[in-house]
């Protein structure tokens, strides 16, 4: 089998956009005279990828990271890595296509184009084996997978509460909220937060899970002092509280605190993950196999996190991580964001694809009779795209 064409198709949502309740921190939150912190991070574009062999396979991948970007380093420096080559080598192919882009590359969208092309790379292998990518990387680990629901977006607190309830009531037993108020609101923002965190907990009970993100959006001192206030609410974990290169800090509030610290969303590669397993600075890693590396680096840092006791929750949901945690016992559980209207970008997945699992009773399965990742591009109900190949 060989690898004949490389094609790259870029959605660029332009329906509407949700944004009126969409306010949480960022990394911008510090900056004065920010008036919207949240522009940089709505992501209304994505990247689809197919890689096209000779045997008439083809396998689809996709990336979510500066799509537009990563779509001209895919066309441009990787295709012309992987034309000729045999697309089971996926341990080669992988590796070709990092150190050929070591000087420029090593994270960020560099490794969003690598990714995309090895998801891609792995449904041909799937389909070409005629067996789903989680029985390739280990098989069934589990009999279903635990989800908890990814959304609580609002600060308006009868919102928030009414949304919580809402999918109390639909079996999750697992929820994750944002920080509404920024840094630079200082402790007034920050009783703020402590206050939704007080409604939803509240709402939910006990005996579900509650985790809080501040998605990059806070700095050490501030993080401290609000990991103390947390520390009634009984927070499953507190997720990406610094910026993402800050590996000691993120150490120093580990040892700062007896709630767990999960991250990893906005990191790279086993170097990446061998570097915060090294400072102690996580207990929990989120990669998104879209961003980390792809299957095959995603496989390396379950393996890693296993023997030394860090679980691996990745970030995002959607079929490429939902491989990943049904075939790793690093994994106890998957992000899930339900289909909605457009608010962050993430819900693209929804409009784009056909096959994502969706959750019954908080829980997600995987079909051991489809091969590949299982997903295929919608022909139909595209209006709300201006597709660019």
């Amino acid at each position: 089998m060989k690898i004949t064409k490389v094609k790259t198709r870029l959605y660029q949502w332009t329906g509407p956009v949700k944004t009126e309740d969409t306010i949480f921190a960022t990394p911008l939150s510090p900056l004065p005279f920010q008036d919207d912190s949240q522009a940089p991070f709505r992501f209304v574009t994505w990247l689809a990828v197919e890689i096209e062999t000779n045997d008439g396979v083809t396998g689809i991948g996709n990336a979510g990271l500066a799509p537009d970007i990563t779509k001209q380093i895919i066309d441009n420096k990787l295709t012309g890595l992987l034309i000729g080559e045999n697309p089971l080598n996926t341990e080669y192919l992988y590796e070709k296509m990092y150190r050929s882009t070591v000087a420029y590359g090593r994270k960020g969208v560099a490794l969003a184009a690598i990714s995309a092309l090895d998801i891609a790379l792995w449904d041909i292998k799937g389909k070409a084996m005629n067996q789903p990518v989680f029985m390739l990387m280990g098989g069934r680990t589990k009999e279903a997978i635990q989800t908890y629901y990814s959304r609580l977006y609002v600060r308006d607190l009868d919102k928030l509460q009414k949304e919580a309830e809402t999918f109390k009531n639909q079996g999750f037993k697992a929820m994750k909220m944002r920080c509404g108020y920024p840094l630079r609101e200082g402790l007034a923002g920050m009783k703020k937060n402590v206050e939704m965190i007080k409604v939803v907990r509240e709402t939910i009970g006990e005996d579900i899970d509650l985790m809080i993100e501040a998605y990059m959006g806070f700095d050490l001192p501030y993080a401290k002092r609000f990991l103390k206030m947390l520390e009634p609410f009984n927070i499953r974990w507190v997720e990406e509280l610094l910026l993402p290169d800050d590996i000691y800090g993120f150490a120093e509030l580990r040892q700062h605190t007896d709630i767990p610290i999960s991250g990893g969303e906005h990191e790279f590669t086993r170097f990446g993950f061998n570097d915060l397993l090294k400072a102690k600075a996580l207990d929990i890693f989120q990669f998104d196999t879209n961003r980390v590396g792809g299957f095959t680096e995603a496989q390396k840092i379950c393996a890693m996190a296993l023997p030394n006791g860090i679980e691996v929750i990745p970030h995002g949901g959607q079929m490429h991580n939902l491989h990943v945690v049904m075939s790793s016992f690093a994994c106890p559980m998957a992000e899930y964001f339900p289909k909605t209207e457009i608010e962050v970008g993430n819900e693209i997945f929804w409009y784009m694809f056909d096959g994502e699992a969706v959750a019954e009773d908080g829980l997600l399965q995987l079909d051991d009779a489809k091969p590949g990742v299982g997903l295929t591009l919608k022909t139909e109900g595209l209006e709300n795209f201006n597709i660019i190949e």
